[in-house]
């Protein structure tokens, strides 16, 4: 089986500084660099698409534009790539989004990968209207993809739930193929929503034991449930021909956080209701110091950014070495990103994704042949 390899869209701007922001945290103001216009953005998409990732994850949140909007804009300048549209269940009525869904799929040629997003910050859902705590966010979310699903497969449905209620919903045309989804969360109630309704778990970048637990655990609640979930990874990358060129570039980034800012970044996710973000807070406890823990595994980008917050660091065999790690374990799928993001896809499309592939892990999705990102692996 090929390992699928995702990039990401800034939407939230770009930099050749971490711009921070996400979990309730505004965007830095490294974000205003490169503005996430759709011309930039298409740029960094067709890239993706020229170097062999399948799909571009964009956020969602009020410190980045709306991932529906701007991705059926940078749809129209790519060909294949597919988009991770990263949404939150509470915005947006069920009918409506699979509604929304399906008319993305045709007006794309099947193009659609959706990320649900169930929201760990209750301030921040409260600015878009939602009340509702935690656990009951992700017991509404459950009854969204139950609705949504079933809408998908043609099916009109009726369901007075905790939290929806539908009566005779139906679409008038279902998509095809189906979207995938994907979805995150480390809380118990999260694996239970993930065990039953999802496609793909996505973890943020931890190191491989804690990852190879969060596997075990998923894939034994989806065996209760009679079903098997794919599992992916996100993390940022920084690869270069050689690892001490490698870390240069992440001691780069970290001399560029201003201590003030990295102060109030972690104040504030510090709050966060999120186990996942706690989880990734642990990885540095706020400290400058010993960031790297596992080998080639970076927590600094975690120090004034929300969410993923951990980077692959090293040479090119080194990152390549360290994706066969989290392979082993039972990742297939990696959405990865990288300051700035148009050059980081080069550098970890030219320099890594020949080597997996010289190893028979990884094939161009688009080509069934070669293309010049697989072929004899690119040496320093």
């Amino acid at each position: 089986m090929s390992l699928t390899f995702h990039w990401f869209l800034p939407t939230n701007g770009d930099s050749r500084h971490v711009v921070g922001g996400g979990h309730g945290t505004p965007a830095t103001a490294f974000g205003r660099n490169r503005p996430p216009t759709v011309a930039y953005l298409s740029q960094i998409a067709r890239a993706a698409e020229d170097l062999g990732f399948v799909g571009v994850l964009t956020p969602t949140g009020a410190w980045c534009e709306d991932a529906w909007l701007t991705t059926a804009m940078v749809s129209q300048h790519t060909e294949r790539l597919k988009f991770l549209v990263a949404f939150r269940p509470g915005f947006v009525s069920p009918t409506l989004a699979a509604q929304m869904a399906s008319t993305f799929q045709r007006q794309t040629g099947g193009r659609l990968l959706l990320n649900v997003v169930t929201g760990g910050e209750s301030h921040e859902q409260r600015a878009y209207g939602d009340f509702l705590d935690k656990d009951a966010r992700y017991r509404r979310t459950g009854e969204f993809l139950q609705i949504v699903r079933d809408l998908w497969e043609g099916k009109t449905v009726d369901l007075s739930g905790e939290h929806l209620q539908v009566e005779d919903a139906r679409l008038a045309r279902v998509p095809d193929p189906v979207p995938e989804v994907y979805f995150g969360g480390s809380s118990p109630i999260a694996g239970e929503i993930a065990a039953r309704h999802v496609d793909v778990y996505l973890t943020w970048g931890e190191p491989p034991a804690q990852v190879a637990e969060k596997i075990a655990w998923v894939r034994g609640l989806a065996a209760k449930e009679g079903r098997t979930v794919r599992f992916g990874i996100r993390l940022h990358v920084i690869t270069r021909d050689t690892a001490e060129q490698a870390w240069t570039e992440a001691h780069k980034l970290l001399d560029g956080f201003d201590p003030d800012t990295v102060r109030s970044v972690q104040a504030g996710l510090a709050r966060s209701e999120s186990e996942g973000q706690r989880r990734m807070l642990a990885l540095h406890g706020g400290n400058r110091e010993d960031l790297e823990i596992h080998p080639n595994l970076w927590a600094g980008i975690g120090l004034v950014r929300g969410g993923a917050g951990t980077a692959l660091v090293g040479s090119h065999d080194e990152v390549a070495e360290r994706i066969k790690e989290y392979h082993a374990l039972g990742i297939d799928e990696f959405v990865l990103s990288g300051y700035p993001h148009l050059e980081e896809a080069y550098w970890f499309g030219e320099g890594v994704l020949p080597r997996l592939a010289a190893q028979g892990l990884w094939q161009h999705p688009f080509a069934p042949t070669s293309t010049p990102a697989a072929q004899v692996p690119f040496t320093s």
